[in-house]
Formats: C-alpha cells, structure tokens, sequence
C-alpha cells in the first residue's frame, strides 16, 4: 500500500576491486558488487517483471543478450546487447513496414548496452548507436519532435522539444530532467503520454550524463537555467506554466531549480531527490558501495559523472559539496513541489525527503510508499510507469490547471 500525505504550511572488476581496497575496513562491511552471474540473474528477473532499467525490453532478447556474459568487462557487456540491437536495425532496413517498431526496440537495447553510463570504448560505441537508433525513430513522430540545440560556454545543450499536435497559442510545458543512468530519450518516451492533454515537454540529460556539455557540479544547475532562458524566447511555450520533474540525482537538480528558479517555473516534481545525507561521505562508502537495489555499479557511475571524481577519494570530497544543506538553500523559498519516494530506499534516505517537506515556505504535497524503494517503486504494483500514470502526471495536470500546490485546502 502507499499513502498519499499532503504538507501544509576502467574496467568494472578492476575499478571495484579498486574502490574496496581504498574504503578499508568501512567497505568490507558493505555487500560486495554483483558478479557477472548474480547480475544475470538478476537482471533477467527484472525484465520478466517489466522492472527498471529494463523497462520496455523483450525478456527474450535480454536472455539472448545476456546468454554469453561471463566476465564483468564493460567492452564485453557492451558488445553482447549491441549484438541483439544491431539485429533490430538490420530488420528495420530490410522490412521498412515495421521499421520504427524495430528502431525503438534496437535503441532500448543500445541503450542498456551503455549502461549505466559509456565509460568505455564498447559502451561509448553503443550509446553513439542508442543515439542513431532514437533518431530515426524521432523522424516518424507526429506531433514531431524537435532536436534542440542550444549554445551553451564551450559547448551546446542537446535537448528534445516535442509539443501536442495543433496546439493553438503558448502551451504548458514540463522540463524533464534525467537521471544518473537515465537519459534524455528515456524521459521523452515517457513524456509522450502528456500530449493528448495539451501539455508539451523538453527532454535533457543530467550534468555528465548523455549529451550534457559540463559534469556535475555544485554550479552546474546554470546548465537548466539556460534552457529556461531558450525557453522563453520560444512563442509555442507558456513560459508562465513551466514545470520542472526530475528523477533520482535528476531529482537533485529539480529540488535545486525549486529554489533558485522558484520565480520562473510554476512547481517542481522531485522523485527521491539527494539533498543532503545521501551526499554525505560516509553515505556514498557504507550504502552506496556495493548498493543491490542498484543493478551495479552506482559508483563507478557517480566516478564518471562527477566533476574531481575520479577516484572514490575525490568523489567523497566533491559529494559533500553538493548538499543542498552545505550550500544554504535547505530553508529558501520554493515554488510548489511534489515529493516522491519510498521509505525502504536505500540509495536515497527517506531522511532527506523529510528535510524537505519540513523546509521552504510554502506547503508542499508529497507521495510516500512505505513499501517502496528508490523512486518510490516495488518490484510490482508501484512500478515506475504506475507511478508516472497515478501520481506525477495527474499532480503536473491539477498544478497547470490551478488545481494543486497552491497551498489552499
């Protein structure tokens, strides 16, 4: 059951070895990392179930792909997924009755052969492909969707503009923010749904993440405020009825936006955000090592993501320096939010989730499921999309329509 509660007022074996050996004694009390035939199993019974990060994979092409794993080599991990893809695409070209069908189920595979993030020459290879595959099915989209580049210090912001079909005048729109191993192109198939209600989203990829020109840092939230300062130059967005959702670390950086761009976004959905302790040193060596509601290799992750964290030294210098606590914010004002999550997670406290709820100046809503995990999701029922469909969505439509977060029974 969940409750609704309303507030008022590198090579992966080597790099883990690596990352044990530094922590010492703390990191041997910690489960260690999954090995190749642990996540096998593992991840098969997350794609039978329809579970993150396997959402949308066929469990017949993920027992294909995973059949001749036997190493944790991320070149290898990385050519086994891409093989089962590279199928889907060929079948795109030679049957192009069915070819969009085939181009978005080669880029899930791509996709999940980058995963968690391209960290070597095999997975930077799979996500150049995941990206080619995404593209091509983008061009059969109707309403389209539209690759928006923005000039950005030395670089551009790469992010998807998909508005709904005949749309009259400014509309709503939601700035979805991805994850640590989500991406742009997994929260824009999700967005599509929020089309037939007149509401538009763009799609971009956390700091070191994806396509994103900077890596985290407790600055790199500047990257979203130049999207909103693009989207206000655009006469198709309500730039009045913008409402920011990010999941997990993207999370963070919607909790941020919450504060620091209060005056220019409507409200915030925030999905187990890391605001503090999750932050913290301690944190990232005794729960996050080793993590298994993780599929594996948070860390590694967090080491590429990073700005200073190549090692797991370095990273517990940087993390703490991202707090939300450590950088004065915990206690501004905010615009509306939602706050999202399970009280079982255990890459995010519930503790920072209640940091939030009982900080800022206005009410905020917040759903909690006392059996779930990160994100608020169990292995079934309150699966990712359940939760997209029943809570966030409906939440962002009441708050565009003046209907929620407006502090008033």
């Amino acid at each position: 059951m969940s409750k609704m509660t309303t507030w008022s007022g590198i090579r992966y074996v080597r790099l883990a070895a690596m990352l044990l050996a530094l922590c010492g004694g703390v990191a041997k009390a910690q489960a260690p990392e999954r090995t190749i035939d642990e996540i096998r199993t593992e991840a098969q019974a997350r794609a039978d179930r329809g579970n993150y990060p396997l959402i949308g994979l066929d469990p017949a092409d993920v027992r294909d792909a995973l059949a001749p794993l036997h190493t944790r080599d991320p070149d290898d991990w990385a050519v086994s997924w891409s093989r089962v893809a590279d199928r889907y695409m060929a079948d795109a070209v030679a049957h192009p009755e069915k070819a969009d069908a085939n181009y978005v189920r080669a880029w899930r595979l791509y996709y999940f052969a980058q995963w968690p993030v391209p960290s070597s020459t095999g997975k930077k290879e799979a996500y150049r492909k995941a990206l080619d595959a995404y593209a091509r099915h983008a061009v059969t989209l109707d309403p389209k969707l539209e690759t928006v580049r923005i000039p950005f210090e030395s670089g551009t912001i790469t992010g998807y503009l998909r508005l709904p079909k005949g749309a009259s005048g400014p509309v709503p729109l939601i700035l979805a923010i991805s994850g640590l191993d989500s991406r742009k192109e997994t929260v824009a198939e999700t967005y599509n749904a929020i089309l037939p209600s007149g509401v538009g989203y763009f799609a971009v990829d956390s700091p070191g993440t994806g396509q994103a020109p900077i890596k985290v840092s407790p600055t790199a939230d500047r990257m979203f405020s130049a999207v909103l300062d693009y989207l206000q130059t655009r006469p198709e967005v309500d730039s009045h009825r913008i409402v920011a959702h990010g999941v997990s670390f993207g999370g963070y950086w919607a909790t941020k936006l919450a504060i620091t761009e209060h005056g220019r976004l409507l409200g915030v959905v925030a999905q187990s955000p890391p605001v503090d302790t999750a932050l913290h040193a301690d944190f990232l060596r005794t729960n996050l090592l080793g993590n298994r509601e993780y599929l594996f290799d948070v860390v590694p992750a967090f080491l590429n993501v990073v700005e200073g964290g190549e090692t797991i030294d370095t990273l517990s210098e940087a993390f703490p320096k991202l707090s939300l606590v450590a950088q004065g914010l915990i206690g501004k004002p905010t615009g509306p939010m939602l706050i999202v999550g399970g009280a079982k997670d255990t890459q995010v406290p519930i503790s920072d989730l209640d940091l939030l709820l009982h900080s800022g100046d206005v009410p905020k809503d917040a759903w909690i499921n006392p059996q779930g995990g990160h994100l608020g999701r169990e292995p079934r029922g309150w699966t990712d999309p359940v939760i997209f469909r029943r809570v966030i969505m409906p939440w962002e439509l009441r708050l565009l329509r003046g209907e929620a977060g407006s502090g008033t029974p």
